[in-house]
């Protein structure tokens, strides 16, 4: 199975285990740079091997008495949160033209539950914030395989409607990110300023490591848009519009002026942010949003 069927996959069916055990296939790297086991690790307890689990955390004696796999829980001294934002609006339905069944919305399921797979592989806690409608939908942060399966499970019932919640909800919202955090935030960023953008901002003020990743459709980046296709803004203005050529080289322009705007903004606050077409092969787009802050891709 390719990675862009993976994908299509995952948008058209809710399957997302099995896109992301595709995807991480040989990714192999973490979210943070938190301690190995060692100094500062404190074994916790053992509980029952989980799929997804690390081999090397399995006590092999305990196995060769119990006749079962156990793992060696551990409580980690770094105690860093990651935290997966997902924007929900109605603009995260736009589809791809090239890759049947994938859209928007699609990827960033993928992607953030590629990014709590992670997570749980390296013992963080972690927990899932879904941005549409009249407020904010929490799923708290844990550890675990069992945590995984809650936020995929989440993620597989998100469907993409409405507008961002208002600027006053977000900020109210903003004490799941108490303890030190990575906040994995997934969005097309059409609307910006706007409440998801403030929150972000807010949050890398508060010393938190924020990452953005853009979203876009092969076809929003390259202007490419069926003429003959009435269109209509899925969250604001109710008009039709068409995209002729006397409106797609002004469209061109102030896309182009509105997303370095966006980077402009993240760079200024130290904000990591990728923008990908969704088109993209799943992995190379975790790699470049994951990556520690300063390194190569």
């Amino acid at each position: 199975m390719s990675v862009l069927a993976s994908a299509a996959l995952a948008a058209h069916t809710g399957k997302l285990d099995l896109a992301i055990r595709h995807v991480l296939a040989g990714l192999g790297h973490g979210i943070h740079a938190g301690r190995e086991r060692g100094a500062g690790v404190e074994f916790s307890e053992y509980r029952a091997y989980a799929p997804g689990d690390e081999w090397r955390r399995v006590d092999w004696k305990l196995m060769a008495r119990a006749d079962r796999y156990y793992v060696r829980e551990a409580e980690r001294d770094s105690h860093v949160a990651v935290w997966l934002v997902l924007d929900a609006t109605a603009s995260m339905l736009e589809p791809s033209r090239s890759v049947e069944g994938l859209d928007k919305l699609g990827m960033a399921r993928l992607l953030l539950g590629c990014a709590g797979a992670i997570a749980q592989r390296q013992g963080d806690a972690f927990g899932l914030l879904v941005c549409q409608g009249e407020r904010a939908h929490f799923t708290p942060a844990a550890r675990g395989p069992r945590q995984l399966q809650r936020v995929l499970a989440q993620l597989e019932r998100v469907d993409a409607a409405g507008t961002l919640p208002a600027p006053e909800v977000l900020r109210a919202s903003l004490h799941f990110a108490r303890a030190p955090s990575v906040v994995c935030v997934a969005s097309d960023f059409l609307d910006w300023p706007s409440p998801l953008s403030e929150a972000m901002l807010r949050l890398r003020g508060m010393r938190h490591d924020v990452r953005a990743l853009c979203l876009q459709t092969e076809a929003e980046i390259a202007a490419d848009f069926d003429a003959s296709i009435a269109w209509r803004d899925p969250e604001g203005d109710k008009r039709l519009f068409r995209f002729g050529r006397d409106v797609r080289a002004g469209y061109a322009r102030q896309r182009e002026e509105h997303f370095e705007m966006v980077a402009r903004q993240c760079r200024a606050h130290d904000i990591p942010y990728v923008a990908a077409p969704i088109e993209r092969a799943p992995a190379d787009t975790l790699r470049a949003w994951l990556r520690k802050p300063g390194r190569r891709p």
